[in-house]
């Protein structure tokens, strides 16, 4: 079985939260990090994003970045925005967020747990990127993002668990710009912290939902360090599925690879029933719409139904990703790799169908297609069966924070 353990975490101080705590480091270019730290000097971005306090054209990749970065966490720490708590504890962390909350429980998982399956994945990772956050841990001696974990909702026991340390008092409130309220309560009743490890190590398995990069590359700097200290252990917020809401992750494609629009229909109309004049949104599992111009250059939404003998049954092949994959972009848009190719964006529901009409409305794209949302019982049939879904199948929203938590390797 999975395992949980509490731990001393480094966090922003109570009071100081609201200035400290920050989006992801990977949802944001350099630009937009520099203009969230100028206007919020305290941000947590110093650390996760050394690009956004460094020279313009600086590599947030180079050794120099992740030196800068490992001394804006000391430094942090020196300015007493992060103070660390003295008894080993867990964090339940609560968001709401269009009146849907979830509560994770925050604590360290074993990265012999991840080697060996009984915490699933779902995705490759790039190695670039996994490179990437082992040299920043490497750097920092410490683990400043969260990996997004789930869980079947299937124990009364974990629940009581979790009403029981819900009764302490919150260590702060608050609510982001974007409307999210976010509630961090530590629990380090030795008693309320057994019940939470022992309720979660019954589970029969936790799931990567976000975060495959960053659990990756704990998993390496483990080997590399031999499990000394605590490196054999890595940040994790555990949340429910029964709580866990799923948004879409859209595409936009640069070209028709040589079809005109006419013939790129006609061509879809093999394997799909096309309406015309749709809604941008899909409205069901099974199905995608699309935008694309006409000969006379007017854009539009279609909604594209597969033929009945079109999709397998099977994991992976029934994902509306893998269809579109298989069937559009890989035969007809001349993408083979989406990880790779640069004519494939991928685009977060959060950011609404504008995001999607705007690049072909103004020629940067010729179509994009509105995905609906994957389904957390999907990730979870992929991860059983030793599969991996396409890339970009899923958006998890609200979007942990960062400096909320963070785990050194002492």
């Amino acid at each position: 079985m999975p395992r949980l353990r509490a731990f001393r975490g480094l966090r922003a101080r109570d009071d100081l939260a609201q200035h400290v705590i920050a989006l992801p480091y990977d949802v944001m270019n350099t630009e937009e990090a520099r203009e969230m730290v100028a206007e919020e000097p305290r941000s947590f971005l110093r650390v996760t994003r050394p690009d956004a306090i460094m020279p313009p054209g600086a590599d947030m990749h180079s050794e120099e970045a992740y030196a800068v970065a490992r001394r804006e966490l000391a430094a942090m720490r020196a300015e007493g925005l992060l103070v660390q708590d003295k008894l080993p504890s867990l964090y339940l962390y609560r968001q709401t967020w269009r009146g849907r909350t979830q509560v994770g429980v925050v604590g360290l998982c074993a990265t012999e747990d991840y080697d060996t399956g009984r915490i699933k994945k779902h995705e490759l990772t790039r190695p670039k990127k996994e490179q990437d956050r082992v040299d920043h841990i490497e750097a920092l001696d410490a683990q400043t993002g969260l990996v997004f974990l789930a869980y079947r909702d299937r124990s009364e026991r974990l629940r009581a668990a979790i009403a029981a340390a819900a009764e302490c008092v919150p260590s702060w409130i608050v609510t982001t710009a974007d409307g999210v309220e976010h509630v961090l309560q530590r629990v380090s009743d030795p008693v309320r912290v057994q019940e939470l490890e022992e309720a979660m190590g019954e589970l029969d398995a936790f799931y990567v939902a976000d975060g495959h990069h960053r659990a990756a590359a704990a998993s390496r700097v483990a080997t590399r360090r031999k499990g000394v200290g605590s490196s054999g252990w890595f940040l994790c917020g555990l949340f429910p599925d029964s709580e866990l809401q799923v948004l879409a992750y859209n595409r936009v494609v640069a070209d028709l690879n040589g079809h005109s629009p006419a013939a790129f229909r006609a061509a879809l109309e093999r394997d799909f029933i096309l309406e015309e004049g749709a809604a941008p949104e899909p409205p069901a599992r099974g199905s995608f719409t699309m935008y694309l111009r006409d000969e006379s250059g007017r854009a539009s939404w279609t909604l594209c139904t597969p033929r009945p003998g079109v999709v397998p049954d099977h994991p992976v092949g029934r994902l509306d990703a893998s269809v579109l994959q298989e069937r559009v972009l890989a035969p007809l848009l001349g993408i083979e790799n989406p990880r790779t190719d640069e004519r494939i964006d991928f685009v977060g529901g959060i950011r609404g169908s504008a995001a999607l009409t705007k690049p072909v409305d103004t020629g940067r794209a010729d179509v994009a297609f509105h995905m609906f949302p994957t389904g957390i019982d999907q990730l979870f049939d992929v991860a059983d069966a030793d599969l991996l879904m396409p890339p970009k199948s899923t958006w998890f929203e609200p979007k942990l924070r960062a400096g909320a938590v963070v785990h050194l390797l002492e």
